[in-house]
């Protein structure tokens, strides 16, 4: 036994060259593949897609024919290293004889983390999707139309979908959370805005940025990264739908009493919308309504907020009953939430009597929820009530109109971008960004510089008189800003009268007087 024992091992020993030669031999040729396939992958990806294709449509009754440019851009650094490829879809006319003369239109959404598939196929695109009004979208099969209301007519047009969206991507050794941010999104997105305007040859012609949501902080901070230096890509016109540049008026926080202030009117505009107002506020109207909850909110309620617990008890009677005909709640809720209702429980608490809830984007969609006495809702009935059809029709549209052939994931909204987001914007750490300050800058150093301002009454992502409240200061001049308004929510251009009034105000915008 023992020398049988002996013998195995030294057949083991004698048999290792023999095994591990070949093991060694394997192990090379893999790690070989490896490196052989990293570096393809790298060329790989510095080499972009692009697929141009020709289309005809009828805009406003007008023939329109123009060439879609769908693909990648391939960002690099000052050594030709890849940092990023931004994918983009860019319209441009045939018939255009002088470049001089036609604007050029660069569009995105927000999220943070938001592709461009909104307003590309909402508004400004050649398709739109349509979606039925504050109802929800069901499912596939969706109607998806040629869009007379596009600003092909009006505009060229790229849709850009910044790192993280899209197909948009880091390259090389760079993370995409190397792009996430508000001046590293800016910067990046300036640097696309050059190479495109070089490539093609439209640095003189007029310049145009439309971003929603957080898209009109982009469009902020980037007219800063734009303009701010000696290579000035000065910008006619900016396009602010559903706009946020102050986030001290959304973060509900202890000590911080801007958002019950800027939110209250959308509140009043949502009771009226849902008969949770008397029948003689009815009678004033929605506007007449609205302004009278302005002007409680800019006055006798702003004051109660600085006062707290100063307030005398007669006072505080005579704000709670206002604050409830405005509000549509009960004087017992607002007692238990000393004053101070947050847009996150209004949207629980307005119709909870009828176990509803009312949207974020859109006040006037309702949804029903798992448990109707909690404090926040489930979902956003507004956002479930699109989302399905414009996911749907963004990936149609690519793969079978522009013949786009990418097959990694299109990223419609990105989780990752939005809770990675860095929102230092000055070297020092800030709780509340503010960007609108270099909109005041921007117009100061730009005097053709304007700007146009969207506004959903039924808002309560971005409300429109916390918009207000940031133009009313910051050093804006005012005489060179449209403000609008629509009976409609965050995504003003889902509601056909809306969307209407929304594209006659754009087109006028592209003509000043």
């Amino acid at each position: 036994m023992i020398s049988l024992s002996w013998r195995r091992r030294e057949s083991a020993v004698s048999l290792w060259p023999l095994l591990v030669l070949p093991l060694l031999l394997l192990f090379s040729m893999i790690g070989h593949a490896e490196s052989v396939n990293k570096a393809d992958v790298k060329a790989e990806s510095t080499v972009p897609e692009v697929v141009k294709t020709d289309h005809k449509m009828t805009i406003q009754g007008q023939k329109i024919s123009y060439q879609a440019i769908s693909g990648e851009t391939i960002l690099k650094d000052d050594k030709g290293e890849p940092l990023a490829s931004i994918f983009s879809i860019t319209y441009q006319r045939d018939d255009v004889k002088d470049s001089r003369q036609r604007p050029v239109t660069f569009v995105f959404n927000g999220g943070p983390g938001s592709a461009s598939l909104w307003l590309h196929m909402g508004l400004f695109g050649p398709k739109r999707v349509v979606v039925p009004d504050a109802k929800d979208d069901g499912a596939a099969p969706y109607h998806i139309e040629s869009n007379d209301y596009s600003m092909l007519d009006e505009s060229d047009l790229v849709f850009i979908d910044p790192v993280g969206t899209g197909f948009s991507r880091a390259l090389g050794d760079k993370k995409g959370a190397d792009f996430w941010g508000v001046k590293e999104d800016a910067q990046s997105i300036a640097e696309f805005m050059r190479r495109w305007l070089i490539e093609h040859k439209r640095w003189n012609s007029p310049k145009y940025l439309a971003g929603e949501s957080y898209g009109t902080t982009r469009a902020a901070a980037l007219v800063n990264e734009l303009q701010g230096g000696w290579t000035d890509i000065s910008i006619n016109g900016i396009m602010l739908i559903s706009s946020i540049l102050d986030f001290s008026h959304a973060r509900y926080q202890p000590g911080n009493n801007q958002p019950y202030i800027g939110f209250l009117p959308t509140m009043a505009a949502t009771a009226f919308y849902h008969n949770k107002v008397s029948d003689a506020d009815k009678a004033l109207g929605l506007e007449t309504f609205i302004d009278e909850a302005r002007q409680f909110a800019i006055k006798d309620y702003a004051l109660a907020l600085l006062q707290g617990s100063r307030l005398t008890p007669e006072v505080y009677q005579t704000v709670r009953k206002s604050l409830a005909r405005f509000t549509g709640l009960t004087e017992h809720y607002l007692d238990r939430v000393n004053l101070r209702v947050s847009a996150s429980r209004y949207t629980k608490e307005l119709l909870r009597d009828q176990d509803l809830t009312i949207g974020r984007l859109d006040s006037r969609y309702t949804g029903k929820d798992y448990d109707s006495g909690g404090d926040s809702t489930d979902d956003d009935p507004s956002g479930y009530g699109v989302d399905g059809a414009y996911t749907a029709a963004m990936h149609q549209y690519l793969y079978d109109d522009l013949g786009v052939t990418l097959s990694r994931p299109f990223n419609v909204l990105s989780v990752d971008v939005n809770r990675s987001w860095n929102w230092n914007i000055s070297g020092k750490q800030m709780h509340y960004v503010n960007v609108a300050p270099y909109l005041g800058q921007a117009q100061r150093e730009n005097k053709d510089l304007r700007i146009f301002v969207g506004n959903g009454y039924f808002d309560f992502a971005t409300p429109f008189f916390a918009t207000e409240n940031t133009f009313a200061d910051n050093g804006i001049d005012m005489s060179r800003v449209s403000m609008h308004y629509y009976k409609a929510g965050h995504m003003m251009y889902v509601e056909p009268t809306s969307l209407g009034q929304l594209v006659q105000d754009i087109r006028a915008f592209y003509h000043p007087k």
